[in-house]
């Protein structure tokens, strides 16, 4: 299992005016940002897991199906957990400039690796049917219930093919791959936010 570690805590340096004593909070947009370099890192071990695991991608379309199927997930965990902290306006604003960044990175990466072209409304697209389906779960307890981790697992197998080598990854997402995400993006939160 290939794992990249990924920094999830604010840098708590002094001001460089030694006349301030108190260090300015972030922003939403700071913690959106952040939010987005996490989840990125985090989609990304997970596709690159499922390929160590001897789960097979034929392409690279595969590849960034599977990939943006681990982002939306990620986001709407996000969405769940923020309404626990933030008032509405501000975890609107959040989800927004979230989606935007990682829409950028989709853009940034497919443009690498297929080619110039309009990459972003798609994923929007994705990203907008997603919290849709998604909204139809149990969450609870800061956890996903049973059927949200299954509908990820079944997204997954769409984009990697139900053959005999990728048929068993809905229950490696089920049992494994979506519980650690989960588990992984709450404490990154956590540490983010302070709570």
């Amino acid at each position: 299992m290939v794992i990249r570690r990924v920094k999830d805590k604010w840098h708590n340096s002094t001001p460089e005016d030694p006349a301030r004593d108190v260090l300015t909070e972030k922003t939403v947009q700071d913690q959106a940002s952040a939010l987005a370099y996490i989840i990125w890192g985090k989609a990304l071990n997970g596709a690159i897991n499922l390929h160590a695991e001897d789960f097979r991608y034929d392409d690279d379309q595969q590849r960034i199906g599977v990939l943006s199927e681990l982002l939306a997930f990620q986001v709407q965990l996000v969405d769940r957990r923020a309404s626990e902290f933030l008032q509405a306006s501000n975890r609107s604003e959040l989800l927004q400039a979230l989606c935007t960044k990682l829409a950028d990175q989709v853009q940034d990466n497919l443009s690498d690796i297929a080619g110039p072209g309009n990459y972003r409304p798609p994923f929007i697209k994705l990203l907008n049917n997603r919290f849709a389906d998604y909204s139809n779960f149990a969450f609870a307890a800061q956890q996903p219930g049973y059927q949200c981790y299954r509908y990820l697992g079944s997204r997954v197998l769409e984009h990697m093919g139900d053959d005999q080598t990728n048929r068993w990854v809905i229950d490696q997402i089920m049992e494994i791959d979506a519980p650690d995400l989960t588990e992984q993006l709450n404490k990154s939160i956590n540490r983010l936010f302070g709570l």
